[in-house]
C-alpha cells in the first residue's frame, strides 16, 4: 500500500476516530513522451521567470495570490492549514443518508480509510453501524488544499471515503438534446420495449469485476511491436478511410429485428470483455513516446481523462 496522503480524524457528534487516507485507485496507462516530428528529439517543459526568461528551480517556487495587478500575497502550506485547521484535519460528518440516495453522477474518487492506533474500536463501531442501518455518512474535508464533499461508506472490513462532486460542478442536462421521457413520445413501441426487456433479462448476471480485463493495452502493444518489426519506428500512421455504410443512422435501423437477432444468439454469447484495467499489462511496457506536431499530439494515451481540474 502507498503511504498515507492525509492524516486526521472522522468526526461526528462528540466522536473522533483517528484515521489515515490512502488512494484506492491504481490507474494503468502507457508512459508517453512528446517528440519533435522533424528530428524525433524529445519536447520538454520549463518553469521559467516571465521577467528574466531564466529557468526557476522547484525549491524557489512559492504560491501567490494576486490581490492587485502584479501585487501578491505569498501562501505557504502552513497558511492553508491555518485558514481552517478543523477542515484540513477532520472528515466532518454533517449527516447520514440512505446508501442508495446519492445519484451516481456525484461520485468521483475512491480512497481507503484506515484507523490509527487507539482508533480501531471506534472505527469498527462506525463501520458496523453504517452496515446495519444501510446508510452512508456525508461529510466535508480538505485534502491538500482542495475542499471536497465526501461520503464515508462501509466496504467489507474497510471504511472508504468517496469524494463527491458539488451540485454546481455538474453541468445541467437541459443543455443536451435528449429524447422525450416517455417511450411513446420517443417513438418506441411496446413490442420493442418487451423485446428489450427479454434481452436484458437474458444478459443479467451477478457483477464479477474480475471478468472485465484491459484488452486495449495488449492490442496497442501488439501494434507497437508490429511497427518495430516493420521498421516503422519513426513513421506516423495515417488514419484509414471510413467504410461507406459502416455506421447506420438510428432512423433506418429496425430495432425489433436487431433485438430478435440478439435474443436468438443468446444475448451474452456475442459479448466481449469490457475495456477495464487488469492491473498487469502496464508493468511490462517499455517507455513509449508520442510525436508532437506543432504542439499537438498525434496519438493518445490509453488512459481516460475527465477534463476537469486536477484533484488531490
Amino acid at each position: 500500500m502507498a503511504r498515507a496522503l492525509w492524516k486526521g480524524a472522522i468526526s461526528f457528534g462528540l466522536v473522533n476516530i483517528p484515521v489515515q487516507l490512502y488512494p484506492a485507485e491504481d490507474r494503468k496507462a502507457f508512459q508517453f513522451s512528446m517528440l519533435d516530428k522533424r528530428d524525433m528529439s524529445p519536447v520538454g517543459y520549463k518553469r521559467y521567470s516571465k521577467a528574466t526568461g531564466k529557468e526557476v528551480e522547484w525549491a524557489n517556487i512559492v504560491k501567490g495570490y494576486e490581490y492587485e495587478k502584479d501585487q501578491y500575497v505569498v501562501l505557504s502550506e502552513e497558511d492553508f492549514k491555518r485558514a481552517n485547521v478543523k477542515a484540513t484535519q477532520t472528515i466532518d460528518i454533517a449527516a447520514f443518508v440512505d446508501a442508495d440516495e446519492i445519484p451516481v453522477e456525484y461520485f468521483e474518487t475512491p480512497y481507503y480509510l484506515a484507523p490509527e492506533k487507539r482508533g480501531e474500536k471506534a472505527y469498527a463501531l462506525l463501520r458496523e453501524t453504517l452496515k446495519s442501518v444501510n446508510r452512508v455518512a456525508v461529510a466535508q474535508v480538505v485534502i491538500r488544499t482542495t475542499p471536497h464533499l465526501a461520503a464515508v461508506v462501509p466496504n467489507g472490513r474497510a471504511l472508504m471515503l468517496m469524494t463527491l462532486r458539488y451540485q454546481d460542478e455538474l453541468r445541467p442536462m437541459e443543455d443536451l438534446d435528449l429524447p422525450p421521457e416517455s417511450a411513446k413520445a420517443a417513438g418506441v413501441n411496446p413490442k420493442e420495449v418487451d423485446l428489450a426487456k427479454r434481452l436484458v433479462d437474458d444478459m443479467t448476471e451477478r457483477f464479477d469485476p474480475e471478468q472485465y480485463k484491459d484488452t486495449y493495452h495488449e492490442d496497442l502493444m501488439a501494434r507497437i511491436k508490429e511497427k518495430i518489426k516493420l521498421g516503422q519506428t519513426n513513421e506516423i500512421t495515417k488514419p484509414e478511410p471510413e467504410e461507406k455504410g459502416a455506421r447506420r443512422s438510428a432512423e433506418v435501423v429496425d430495432l425489433a429485428a436487431l433485438l430478435k437477432e440478439s435474443l436468438a444468439k443468446g444475448g451474452s454469447a456475442e459479448r466481449k470483455p469490457a475495456v477495464r484495467s487488469s492491473g498487469h499489462a502496464s508493468r511490462e511496457h517499455p517507455k513509449l513516446r508520442v510525436v508532437a506536431n506543432s504542439g499537438k499530439r498525434t496519438a493518445k494515451t490509453a488512459s481516460r481523462t475527465t477534463g476537469r481540474r486536477k484533484r488531490a
